[in-house]
Parts: structure tokens; C-alpha cells; sequence
């Protein structure tokens, strides 16, 4: 795929403002594609939206094709009668400037039912049809997400490698019998995941038509507790009682001295070449049905995978496994022709890495922050870039920019005092800066490059410090939880970057 000059906005639907604890699918949604389009901007990235477990991790979701109910909007709900005015009176005072998933999910766990039995799903013909569409539509995953959902619950939210071994290992008889007993559950959570496919489409649908694409993120690797490694065990390197042989990780780096163990199953490639990678098909097709571009998250795991020992506590003894990325998307591509795909080449690349990409035709990603670490060499460095990349200030990994300009030695990295030195030294002279407004000076050096797509995160737009960062990656608490005040994304922060967008050809 081609991808025009343009530029574009990270920001996870979560940290959008709201009353109700959490960002969501509502008005404020709409509210930040108006400011994109005042601004010029082409794309919205958000990270995967999938349903979140321990954690909070966007990355770590029970299913690769749920939504996330947490993102449906209650506003929304009682717009479309689902809901009462009054039935949102008893949410709480959530905490401003950030979310704290618990309380929303203990009052979202509550409001929710409530719209099962509306009257408005009872009286409303149209509105049944339209559901009864969506199961039969989504029947492949839904059905075995709602059951895998019912049991989790059921079962006091254990993994399903901790359930009982019948309903562990899928036996169709107490399948068969549990689903029976836990019917009404699993139609709610079935009637859940409507109303957020709903909102979605809703959204989606307003965004492409104010002129802005959706860019989406498709994790190479899924959580262990899913419906997807529940229904497809023998897909994954598991021992006989579910636990993972091998789990998915990354060698000692940037942000880790002994390295980010991730926790992921490994795929067992041998099997999913059975039935011609069938499952892959079926994830890419749907993902790219929800958005308009997707970036595939650690595409270097397409040739080769950090594999670490199962029972392992960091991800230092790990090896590089190698993965058939080549066979894969050639399949991909057969069955679903020509990939909206942004490659996060990220991370230990090597040239099979780099031709993997090429051949596919997928532009990769280049990090501005990165770049003061070494000399005029640097790939990261603007005047390096080709056009066919995504360039970005930072991602929902580094510390904004602000953050990572006022960095200290030891804080989420594993610079010292004097790389920190170097490389702020090295910036100020590159981009010709005090630092002042270190956040735009790099904004406008990857909107300035030859990069066909540049993208910044709203916390460089904001000038925002490390405590709007998302995510410190090899930490287990305390990530994804930042959101930005009402009334941030101003009409003058819209003008001014329109009018750096209009200036770089970015418009």
C-alpha cells in the first residue's frame, strides 16, 4: 500500500476526558475527530482495543477480536434509550487526569445489565434484527468468547488453565452441560459486545467521513488466559496442563537490563500450517474490517521469536526461534490482497527482518528519541529517513518527549548520566534548540522529513512530562492509565498544528 504524505495523533480512546471514570467510545471521541480535522490531520492511532485482564495491558486481552465494554459509552446508552438519565446518578467521583480501571469496572459491572433489560431491546423490532445479525455474523468468535467469559466468572476469574480439567481441556460434555447452566451470562456478555461494536461502527463511520482514518494495532502475540489459547491449545507450545512451555520476550535492551519477559504462548507455526494458517486469516481479516490502516506490533517476531523457559523470571535465557513470516504473509496477502500494514520494526533487526518488510511493501517506524545516541549515522536521525516509514516523536512505550528531555540516569531505561548528557547535547544542536519547546522543535523535525507519515502522541502536542507517559515497558503497574483534561486540545493547539501540517505538506 501507498501511503500519502499525511500525519496523524496517538491517543488510546481511554485517555480521552469524561465523567465516568474512564475514556470511551462518546462524545468526547467525536469531540477529538473534530479537533484532528481542525487540525489538518489525516490519521487517529489507538493502540488494540481489546478486552484487558490484570494488568490493564492493551497487550494482554482475553480475546483478539472482543472489544473492550469498558470503551462503551454511557452517555451513548441513554441516547439511544438503552439506558435511563437517571440510571448513571450513582457513578462515583472518579479521580481526574487518570483511570483507575478497578472502580470503573466495579460500577461499569453493575450499569451494564441494566441495558440488557431495557425496554428499548425488548420493543424495538430493528434493534433485533440488527442483534440478530451481529450473532450470526460473529458467531466463528463470539460464541466461544461469551462461554469463555461466563466460566472465567463463573470461576472467580481463574485462568482457564486453573479451571477444573473437563472445562480445561474442552470436554464437549461439560461444555455442553456449562453452557446450559450459564446461559444468561453468556448472552449478556454476547449483548455486550453488540453495544460495543455499535458505538464502534458509529465512530468509525463519523471519523472516515470528517476526513480521518483509523489506525489500529494488531499485537503479534495474544495472552495466555484467552479464548483464543483456550479454544486453540493445540496451536500454541503448551505442556499438557496448559502452562506454556516457551513464553514470548525481548533479549536485555533499552528499557531492561535483563530484558522484558512478556508472558505470551508461542505459537507452535507447525500447526497453524495445517489448515493454512486459518486463524492468522481470520485475526487480520477482522482487524482490518474495525480499522483502516493496522500496525503490526513487534514485526521482527515474523522472522524470529525471543523464546524464555516457561518457568523463567526474567527473559535473560531466552533464543531466537525462528518463524515462518515469509509463508505467512504471502498466505495473508492471497487471501486477503494488498496489507494497510505499518511494520514496528523495532527492537534487534536484522536483514531478514528488513527484507520481510520490503518484500511486503510495509513501511517501518523510525523514533526521534532514539536518535541522539549515536552519531549522523543514526537511522532514526531525519535526514536518514526514506519516504516509505512512520515517523514518531515517541510511542505509548517511551516517555514523552518533555519526560524523556528532563530524564534522569535509571529512570525506565538503562542510560546512564553521561548518555543522557550526550544525547541531550547532540539534540540541542541538531534541531538548533534551548529546549524550551524541545516538544514542537521535534514535531516539526519528523513533520519537516521525507517521511510519508508522521504521527505524535497528544502528550508532545500537550507538552506533557513523564506523568502523561503510558507505559514503562519490563514494569508490571502503574501503566495505561493516563488521560488528558477537558478542554486541552484547544482551537489555538489545532491552528497551530494545522498550520505546521499546511507548511510541510502534510495537509
Amino acid at each position: 500500500m501507498i501511503f500519502s504524505r499525511a500525519s496523524g495523533v496517538l491517543l488510546h480512546p481511554t485517555s480521552l476526558p469524561g465523567r465516568f471514570g474512564i475514556g470511551d467510545l462518546g462524545n468526547e471521541a467525536y469531540s477529538f475527530v473534530n479537533f484532528l480535522e481542525q487540525a489538518g490531520q489525516a490519521y487517529w492511532q489507538m493502540l488494540p482495543l481489546g478486552p484487558t485482564g490484570y494488568g490493564d495491558s492493551p497487550y494482554q486481552c482475553f480475546s483478539a477480536f472482543a472489544g473492550n465494554t469498558l470503551l462503551i459509552s454511557p452517555e451513548k446508552l441513554v441516547e439511544e434509550e438503552f439506558l435511563r438519565l437517571e440510571e448513571l446518578e450513582d457513578a462515583p467521583v472518579f479521580p481526574a487526569g487518570r483511570v483507575d480501571f478497578g472502580a470503573v469496572y466495579e460500577w461499569r459491572k453493575k450499569l451494564l445489565p441494566r441495558a440488557l433489560t431495557s425496554e428499548q431491546r425488548l420493543a424495538d423490532p430493528d434493534l433485533g434484527r440488527r442483534y440478530d445479525t451481529f450473532l450470526y455474523e460473529n458467531a466463528w468468535w463470539l460464541d466461544d468468547y461469551a462461554l469463555f467469559r461466563a466460566i472465567k466468572m463463573s470461576q472467580d476469574q481463574r485462568p482457564w488453565y486453573e479451571w477444573p480439567v473437563p472445562l480445561k481441556l474442552r470436554e464437549p460434555g461439560a461444555i455442553a452441560a456449562i453452557s446450559g447452566q450459564l446461559h444468561e451470562s453468556i448472552e449478556a456478555e454476547k449483548f455486550h459486545q453488540f453495544l460495543f461494536f455499535r458505538q464502534w461502527g458509529m465512530l468509525k463511520e463519523y471519523a472516515n467521513k470528517h476526513g480521518v482514518k483509523i489506525i489500529g494495532d494488531i499485537p503479534i502475540f495474544v495472552a495466555l488466559d484467552s479464548a483464543d489459547v483456550w479454544c486453540n491449545q493445540d496451536k500454541f507450545k503448551l505442556n499438557p496442563d496448559g502452562s506454556p512451555r516457551v513464553v514470548a520476550g525481548v533479549p536485555p535492551d533499552y528499557f531492561s537490563k535483563t530484558g522484558q519477559l512478556w508472558g505470551n504462548p508461542i505459537y507452535d507455526w507447525d500447526a497453524m500450517r495445517k489448515d493454512d494458517h486459518h486463524w492468522w486469516i481470520a485475526r487480520v481479516a477482522f482487524t482490518l474490517r474495525m480499522f483502516d490502516v493496522i500496525r503490526v506490533d513487534h514485526f521482527r517476531g515474523f522472522v524470529a521469536a525471543w523464546e524464555v523457559p516457561g518457568g523463567d523470571e526474567t527473559a535473560e535465557n531466552g533464543r531466537w526461534a525462528e518463524v515462518p513470516g515469509k509463508e505467512l504473509f504471502a498466505t495473508l496477502r492471497r487471501h486477503l490482497g494488498v496489507l494497510p500494514v505499518i511494520a514496528e520494526d523495532l527492537g534487534v533487526i536484522t536483514p531478514e527482518v528488513d527484507a520481510l518488510r520490503d518484500e511486503n511493501g510495509f513501511p517501518g517506524m523510525k523514533i526521534l528519541q532514539y536518535a541522539f545516541g549515536g552519531d549522523a549515522n543514526n537511522h532514526d536521525l531525519p535526514h536518514n529517513y526514506i519516504r516509505r516509514c512512520v515517523a514518531y516523536t515517541g510511542t505509548h512505550d517511551n516517555d514523552t518527549v518533555v519526560g524523556w528531555w528532563n530524564s534522569q540516569a535509571g529512570a525506565a531505561s538503562t542510560r546512564d548520566e553521561v548518555e543522557i548528557s550526550r544525547e541531550r547535547e547532540y539534540c540541542m544542536r541538531y534541531l538548533d534548540t534551548d529546549g524550551s519547546e524541545i516538544h514542537w522543535e521535534m514535531i516539526r523535525a519528523i513533520w519537516a522529513s521525507v517521511a510519508d507519515t508522521a504521527i505524535a502522541p497528544l502528550q508532545d502536542l500537550l507538552g506533557i512530562g513523564s506523568e502523561g507517559r503510558m507505559n514503562v515497558p519490563a514494569s508490571v503497574s502503574g501503566n495505561w492509565t493516563w488521560r488528558f483534561e477537558d478542554g486541552a486540545t484547544t482551537p489555538e493547539l489545532a491552528e497551530r498544528l494545522r498550520t505546521l501540517t499546511e507548511t510541510y505538506g502534510r495537509a
